[in-house]
């Protein structure tokens, strides 16, 4: 499986950016698909989650009620839309896929496949 991440840029506080994910190759294996980000000096973290069965979505509790994950099977594609953007947030976000289907929050070293980041800044 292949991800190619898309979709950062700057964006004041407050603003907002829709991140997109495209999956290429075994996408049918896919249960869990997640965004990750990866600030300067810290560890990579979770941040969204959608698995199926059930397409279940799951945050962290510093982005739940501003983002929000979902995915769309027919065009391999997963969104991160991300609202009332913080300074925070600025990070290189990640998405990845696991075969196994995850809840609540998904292990970094769980995921299968990671796609190239993409950068996120948010200016106060």
């Amino acid at each position: 499986v292949q991800l190619q991440a898309s979709g950062g840029g700057l964006v004041q506080a407050g603003g907002s950016l829709r991140l997109f994910c495209v999956a290429s190759g075994r996408t049918s294996s896919i249960y869990s698909v997640g965004w990750f980000r990866q600030a300067p000096g810290k560890e990579r973290e979770f941040v969204a989650g959608v698995s199926r069965p059930g397409y279940n979505t799951f945050y962290s509790d510093s982005v739940k009620g501003r983002f929000t994950i979902s995915r769309d099977n027919a065009a391999n594609t997963a969104y991160l839309e991300m609202n009332s953007l913080k300074p925070e947030d600025t990070a290189v976000y990640y998405c990845a896929v696991s075969q196994t289907y995850y809840f609540g929050t998904y292990p970094v070293g769980g995921m299968d496949y990671w796609g190239k980041g993409t950068l996120v800044t948010v200016s106060s």
